[in-house]
């Protein structure tokens, strides 16, 4: 037994399309949607940093890069889906975790087994690097969205998308961050050409 096998099944998540199954003008893979979480969370924690806020750089990118791992086993679950029940999203989750416990048994070399399960348990908790991954997270899924809406694609799932991935990033407790997002990134969004009334679809977010 060897590393080997985890080292090719990250050719795995670069077949792995999010949001699968419904028409997209650009498709995005689960490999690439974890290399752009690692940057919106190191620009983000950037932001913290200069708020005052100490930062564990190791532990966030590892966090970030690791964070969907898990979807080589079970493929991408439409967000409205996952969002749908609490009860569905943690059956999902303890799926995911059982089927990572399993493959670290498997395919890690004993002596590594206490660094993966570290590196690969769920990463979004109450600490500055958990919440930082959990608004990287949801801004990718934000900018995917908005992409979508913004070329015209009607499909009403985009528009359910934007307003999860929107509701959320507002209200995820990282002061700073979100004070960055909400009055320098979200105004640029909104003055943007668009198909779609990104801007009046974000100012209903806005009011709730």
């Amino acid at each position: 037994m060897g590393i080997h096998k985890f080292f090719t099944s990250l050719n795995d998540l670069e077949r792995i399309i999010r949001a699968p199954g419904r028409f997209k003008f650009e498709e995005h893979n689960v490999a690439a949607h974890s290399w752009k979480v690692s940057q919106y969370a190191m620009f983000f924690a950037t932001i913290e940093e200069r708020a005052g806020k100490k930062v564990d750089w190791k532990s966030l990118y590892e966090k970030t890069i690791n964070h969907d791992f898990a979807e080589v086993f079970i493929g991408d679950i439409k967000t409205p889906v996952k969002h749908s029940s609490p009860e569905l999203k943690e059956m999902i989750a303890r799926v995911e975790e059982g089927m990572m416990e399993k493959f670290i048994y498997r395919e890690i070399p004993e002596e590594f087994h206490d660094v993966f399960f570290d590196r690969m348990k769920e990463g979004k908790d109450a600490t500055t690097e958990g919440r930082l991954l959990e608004m990287a997270d949801k801004l990718d899924q934000f900018y995917e969205s908005f992409a979508e809406l913004k070329r015209g694609n009607s499909d009403k799932e985009f528009v359910a998308m934007y307003r999860i991935a929107l509701k959320k990033l507002l209200a995820i407790p990282l002061k700073a961050s979100v004070t960055y997002f909400r009055d320098e990134i979200l105004e640029d969004v909104m003055n943007e050409d668009s198909i779609t009334d990104i801007r009046e679809i974000t100012r209903q977010v806005l009011a709730d």
